[in-house]
């Protein structure tokens, strides 16, 4: 005889399972809700070159410090992380200010964090404010898109943001914000303006010389290996191993993001981001100088090396003159 008998869910016994909606709930999609936000995106670059110096253990150790540390920076300024993705993090505000504040205090504690015998690991931020979409936890639309496009812009060092963030700044945060350029972004029909948040005073360029006043700059030229950059504007010029630099430096102690070149006001300004560090000399004097993690005035005219002394003729100088 046949035992197979089983009770359904309401109590009634039966020869077989009666299912019932109050068995499997089903659950409703919750319905996104509509804010406004700054979406920040903040990468770590270096880690590869970490990796293969310090050794998987200890560079993951390292990487995760500098992401522990992101994440204190973004909710000690009110903001939330979203989610991390590999050696970055998405990041939302409900303020420009916050964003910006919250990146300025980024940059400034990945230097502090950076260990003079290892290589260093820099961060690039991008952030754009405007109209997002709230669901379990995420956001999305149009906001998140670009803000990640503007993070793709910045270099190693750099805050890149949209203009239209920058109108919402406030005004102590605004005169920090420095016009670029626009650029075609995939998905829009019109060129984004872009610019960069300048994280650091002007008063911590490290500026070298007599401190005689060498005159308002006009014109920057610049050569390197037969080829030669003219500037009278707002400029930015990028030097390193990396195929995607605008000078690519045939130099074995380059770094692959090594340094920068750009216009401040009236001023041209050299930026070393690297591990080995940027020796400059200035044509007349007798002592150069070296370059780390730091940025100098260019003046007058003299030489730049990339990751060694120009005596050690690793590479060809680039070659600058100030008129």
């Amino acid at each position: 005889m046949s035992n197979n008998r089983s009770i359904d869910p309401d109590g009634m016994s039966g020869p077989g399972l009666h299912y019932t909606a109050r068995q499997f709930p089903v659950s409703r999609p919750m319905s996104p809700t509509h804010a406004t936000r700054a979406v920040l995106f903040v990468d770590i670059s270096g880690s590869t070159r970490l990796y293969e110096t310090l050794g998987d253990e200890r560079a993951l150790a390292r990487v995760g410090r500098s992401l522990a540390m992101l994440a204190r920076v973004c909710e000690d300024c009110g903001g939330k992380v979203v989610k991390t993705m590999g050696d970055g993090a998405m990041c939302v505000f409900e303020t420009a200010d916050a964003a910006l504040r919250a990146s300025r205090l980024m940059q400034e504690k990945n230097d502090e964090q950076q260990d003079p015998g290892e290589p260093a690991l820099g961060i690039h931020i991008g952030c754009h404010f405007g109209p997002v979409l709230e669901n379990a936890g995420d956001v999305y639309g149009d906001t998140v898109n670009l803000a990640a496009r503007v993070a793709g812009l910045a270099k190693i060092g750099q805050i890149i943001t949209t203009a239209e963030t920058a109108g919402k700044l406030a005004p102590e945060l605004a005169g920090r914000a420095r016009r670029l350029h626009s650029v075609p972004v995939k998905g829009k029909q019109e060129a984004v303006t872009i610019c960069e948040f300048l994280w650091q005073d002007s008063d911590d360029l490290t500026q070298f010389g007599t401190g005689t006043d060498h005159g308002r700059m006009t014109r920057l030229v610049l050569r390197y290996e037969g080829r030669e950059w003219r500037f009278e504007g707002p400029a930015e010029l990028t030097f390193g191993r990396d195929g995607a630099c605008d000078v690519v430096v045939a130099d074995r102690k380059a770094s692959r993001q090594h340094a920068r070149v750009e216009r401040r006001r009236d001023k041209y300004v050299l930026a070393d981001h690297s591990s080995n560090g940027t020796w400059v000399r200035f044509i007349g004097e007798a002592e150069g100088i070296v370059l780390r993690r730091e940025e100098l005035m260019l003046r007058a005219s003299g030489l730049i090396c990339f990751g060694h002394v120009l005596e050690e003729g690793e590479g060809a100088p680039v070659e600058f003159s100030c008129e």
